[in-house]
């Protein structure tokens, strides 16, 4: 690694520091995700993340109603210092659609400064947090969160003109075929 990178990659982590530092503890009455208006350029000094993606999926989260829902239905905690319920729902689930497989993998979104800016937040939940909010559930919350959940699902289809459900497509990838057949001529 030359001098450059190494200097960038350095200002990059003490700035992480910094905002891991200073991130306020108290309840701001909000969720801690906030993006509101993300846009999408290419350019030479840009930063990137492998899931790039990960601000286009909070933006439908949010104009949904699914993150008021969330915080709406769900009371697991009784101080939001300063994360809502909403935040760890989707912490979660973002960490998922980033490719991590368990809540130890939150720690590289946690360090990743492009993705914090995606998401509009001066940090995210360290696993030991989320563990800590998933111990929270009972079998009753979980059910109140998939319920919560279907209902933005169900407002959503609502919205969709009559014509939308005249024609269904269902793509099926060379892999998925393969094993449908297979499944099917095993079954006649």
């Amino acid at each position: 690694m030359n001098a450059t990178t190494r200097n960038r990659h350095g200002k990059r982590k003490r700035r992480i520091e910094s905002r891991l530092d200073s991130m306020p503890r108290e309840d701001r009455g909000r969720p801690v995700f906030s993006a509101g208006n993300v846009h999408y350029e290419l350019g030479d000094r840009g930063g990137g993340i492998a899931c790039g993606g990960i601000g286009a999926i909070h933006l439908p989260a949010q104009r949904s109603g699914l993150v008021e829902a969330i915080d709406r239905q769900l009371h697991l905690l009784k101080i939001h210092r300063p994360y809502q319920e909403s935040d760890h729902v989707l912490n979660i689930a973002y960490n998922t659609l980033a490719g991590g497989h368990c809540l130890e993998d939150l720690e590289l979104l946690r360090n990743n400064e492009d993705c914090l800016n995606a998401l509009g937040a001066e940090a995210i939940p360290d696993p030991t947090t989320a563990g800590d909010f998933c111990r929270r559930f009972s079998a009753a919350e979980v059910e109140r969160l998939m319920d919560t959940v279907n209902d933005v699902r169900v407002g959503i289809w609502q919205q969709q003109p009559s014509a939308f459900f005249d024609r269904a497509v269902i793509a099926v990838d060379g892999v998925l075929a393969e094993r449908i057949e297979s499944w099917w001529c095993a079954r006649t």
